[in-house]
């Protein structure tokens, strides 16, 4: 008795385990020849893929991924537009890596989790992302020529001397602009990415300020000269605005007072004169005359130019004409009076 239920229990067993060989293997088969199925609920780069074989997920990648990134992108500043092509930017798509994401997304879970979603017709809501990538090259040359064309540089203010050199005339700076390069290459790299239909982005920019604004030019002219060869007048600025003119005699035909704009490199009380290997010098050319009689650099001496500067001298009646050998004369109160208000490097405009 006991061993004919025994006999009974194995044969049921074996009936049993046989049955379930047969439907595992079934089902092996069965999942086999779904691999190359993309699991329903499936999208890639925002695109339906669901259900398709790999072949036909990527024709339908390819035709739909050509049509949303195909588009040119435009840059926008003001009233100018210029236009990037996904090609000239170097657009490369990889439909196969992200086919290769879905399909692993789609056997994921082992054989009896994808047959029991398959027969239960459940989703897997697996979300693909776009892999593409434009050439930096490409796109920073393109925002290089935009740069070029939107660039303007800031202007410093600047003094300007006025005709005759009898006045100063201030021109205003300029502040200036430039691409923020980095962010535009950012913004057109998203955009030539993007698939949702936008195709055009804002340059960005900022200012770019002068070193010397309008504002804070008095603090870089804080004392200027000017020099009148056509009114025999030396004019001093103060924070550019006038605080007192002195009459002077400047250098005669053929030994002119240099025109153009010096600073005051030597400053001297009391100077010593080295004459120049001039001929007009005569037997004192080349000589060096100490603070005298014969020194006809009186009291003070303000150098500005190969051996030109600004000095006393006792021939007042030359004052208000063309007298010198080159040199600024003036009344030795009058010198003495400047030399204390003209700091070293102070600009001196001859005109």
């Amino acid at each position: 008795m006991h061993r004919r239920i025994w006999v009974v229990f194995g044969v049921t067993s074996a009936v049993a385990g046989a049955a379930l060989s047969a439907g595992s293997a079934s089902a092996y088969f069965w999942d086999q020849s779904r691999s190359d199925l993309i699991a329903k609920g499936v999208t890639v780069a925002g695109i339906d893929v669901g259900g398709l074989r790999s072949e036909e997920a990527q024709a339908r990648l390819e035709a739909e991924l050509n049509r949303r990134l195909a588009k040119p992108v435009g840059v926008v500043f003001g009233d100018r537009r210029f236009t990037v092509h996904p090609a000239s930017a170097g657009l490369q798509v990889d439909v196969t890596g992200m086919l290769g994401d879905a399909l692993a997304a789609s056997r994921d879970g082992g054989l009896v989790h994808r047959v029991i979603r398959d027969l239960r017709g459940k989703q897997l809501p697996a979300r693909i992302p776009l892999t593409a990538a434009v050439s930096h090259k490409h796109v920073a040359a393109f925002v290089h020529r935009v740069a070029r064309v939107i660039d303007r540089p800031a202007h410093d203010a600047l003094v300007e001397p006025t005709p005759f050199a009898t006045g100063l005339r201030v021109i205003p700076s300029k502040a200036g602009l430039a691409v923020k390069q980095p962010l535009l290459e950012q913004r057109i790299t998203n955009a030539l990415l993007r698939i949702d239909g936008r195709t055009s982005v804002a340059v960005p920019t900022r200012a770019v300020a002068p070193h010397w604004w309008t504002s804070t030019l008095k603090q870089r002219y804080g004392t200027y000269l000017l020099v009148s060869r056509e009114t025999f007048t030396l004019r001093l600025y103060k924070n550019l605005k006038l605080a007192k003119t002195y009459g002077i005699a400047v250098g005669q035909a053929g030994l002119e007072t240099p025109s153009g704009l010096y600073e005051i490199n030597d400053k001297q009380v009391n100077p010593w004169w080295h004459v120049p290997n001039s001929a007009w010098a005569g037997a004192l050319a080349g000589k060096v005359i100490p603070p005298g009689p014969e020194d006809p650099i009186k009291s003070r001496w303000m150098g500005f130019y190969n051996g030109a500067g600004i000095h006393g001298t006792t021939e007042d009646w030359s004052i208000g004409s063309a007298a010198s050998h080159g040199c600024i004369r003036m009344h030795i109160w009058d010198v003495e009076d400047l030399y204390d208000r003209v700091p070293l490097h102070t600009p001196i405009y001859v005109g």
